[in-house]
């Protein structure tokens, strides 16, 4: 009897491993969600269909999503909100590593549209967002600096690396929208042949969406 029962035992428990597996791990997953993150995953959702206004595609902010919570970075800035979809995935990564954005635009109409859709997304906390012209505002900010994201004028961007590159950390990483090696376009192939030529810059470049050149400060 004491047999029987052992094995009656033994073969549950292998179909319950088996025919049922556990799923502790999607369990944890779900409780290291925060409210936050629901939020964000549901504004995104809500209005993956309405970014317009010169903002980036949902692949490009993946990308900037991963660089900074990869290197841990928690002091970026921003040259061109629109309204602000790329803001949202910078300061998304930023709530994940305690850090804040600085974000510029100089059109008031999307500025102001940036504002509503940050709140909606519950991340104003994390993002400095300023009414500004960038050509005036970015010498005038102070390091230290470990994330940049440049999607203005496109004319400037030589420029724009010029007045923050000081600012920022071994480590750190400027990345630039709309840049694919060997495009010809004003701005874009002075700037491409100038990042390349820092030899304190490793450069490479992502074409998943818009195109984006990432340009990490070598330690």
């Amino acid at each position: 009897m004491e047999t029987y029962y052992f094995w009656r035992i033994f073969f549950s428990l292998i179909f319950t491993l088996f025919i049922h597996p556990d799923n502790s791990g999607e369990i944890q997953g779900n409780r290291q969600k925060s409210g936050l993150d629901t939020r964000v995953e549901q504004f995104l959702e809500k209005h993956k269909y309405r970014w317009h206004d010169m903002n980036i595609p949902t692949a490009d902010g993946k990308i900037l999503f991963d660089i900074i919570t990869e290197n841990n970075y928690k002091n970026a800035v921003e040259i061109g909100t629109s309204t602000g979809h790329s803001a949202i995935w910078i300061a998304w990564a930023l709530s994940k590593t305690g850090g804040k954005l600085i974000t510029i635009e100089i059109n008031e109409t999307r500025y102001r549209k940036a504002l509503e859709n940050f709140r909606e997304a519950g991340l104003e906390d994390y993002i400095d967002a300023r009414l500004e012209d960038a050509h005036k505002l970015v010498p005038r900010l102070k390091g230290p600096i470990d994330f940049v994201f440049c999607d203005a004028d496109k004319g400037w961007y030589t420029n724009y690396f010029k007045d923050i590159e000081d600012k920022i950390v071994p480590g750190g990483c400027f990345t630039a929208h709309n840049i694919t090696r060997g495009r010809r376009q004003p701005g874009i192939t002075e700037f491409v042949n100038h990042i390349e030529s820092q030899a304190n810059y490793k450069t490479t470049y992502n074409n998943t969406g818009g195109g984006i050149s990432i340009s990490y400060k070598i330690k």
